[in-house]
């Protein structure tokens, strides 16, 4: 296609993802106090021991609170169709065997972060008891609506992300950047590591929380060692073969 015609497809896909995210706003926006009663939970649990709330320190903070937990939910209710839009304009201009590894990647990283996102959701009440727990029992926890609510989303999507890494280490394994050796050869780092962020992202008596979320975690890594390892192999045979046939 002409440049002119590969901008008016663009703009196609930007029109089509931007009416999906604004449709799926609407229900957002009808979703959004159910989410701050669910942001909410682990502040009531607080306030039980000692004086602790949400606080809004604009006029709009509950306007402006509650519209962007509507776009949250939005992005994330409308991203089959502007995932998808993303992924059709990109693909007539990948090659066949690019096309296959896109399509795997693309597959196996949406449902991964959804699940990270999900256990980062289950752990994000034991995070806030653990971080505010350092304050005594005589003060008092006033938190800022937005702040609050940006550091649930932050956690969230890191866990999300978190997931979804292993899909990366395979990346840079078939693209060469990565062996599978060099995977495997650093796995206590890599289980130290994410223990660790296990188990500062739980409390301390919750050991149980630490390793379902550690558990899955550990399992990816050594999934994705396990997928550069035949991938390697194969790659491996093919050039043998090669030589064998330039050789004879």
């Amino acid at each position: 296609m002409s440049l002119g015609e590969h901008l008016r497809e663009l703009r196609k896909r930007l029109v089509i993802s931007a009416i999906a995210i604004l449709v799926a706003a609407v229900a957002g926006f009808l979703l959004a106090p159910y989410v701050i009663d669910a942001i909410r939970v682990p502040i009531n649990q607080i306030a039980e021991e000692r004086n602790a709330t949400i606080v809004y320190t604009t006029v709009t903070g509950a306007f402006d609170l509650r519209i962007s937990i509507a776009v949250t939910i939005a992005i994330v209710i409308a991203s089959p169709i502007w995932l998808y839009q993303v992924f059709a304009f990109l693909v007539p201009g990948l090659t066949q065997k690019e096309k296959r590894y896109t399509f795997g990647f693309f597959f196996s990283a949406v449902p991964l972060f959804f699940a990270g996102a999900l256990a980062g959701w289950f752990v994000f009440p034991h995070m806030v008891l653990l971080l505010t727990s350092f304050s005594a029992e005589q003060e008092a926890t006033y938190l800022d609506a937005r702040v609050y609510y940006d550091f649930v989303i932050k956690l969230v999507l890191a866990i999300g992300i978190g997931f979804v890494l292993p899909v990366f280490l395979v990346l840079l394994n078939f693209v060469g950047v990565l062996s599978a050796a060099s995977i495997i050869k650093g796995w206590r780092v890599a289980v130290l590591v994410i223990t660790l962020f296990t188990a500062l992202a739980t409390p301390a008596a919750d050991v149980i929380s630490m390793f379902l979320l550690a558990i899955p975690m550990v399992v990816l890594y050594f999934s994705a060692w396990g997928v550069a390892w035949f991938h390697d192999r194969r790659v491996a045979r093919r050039a043998t073969e090669l030589e064998e046939s330039l050789a004879a």
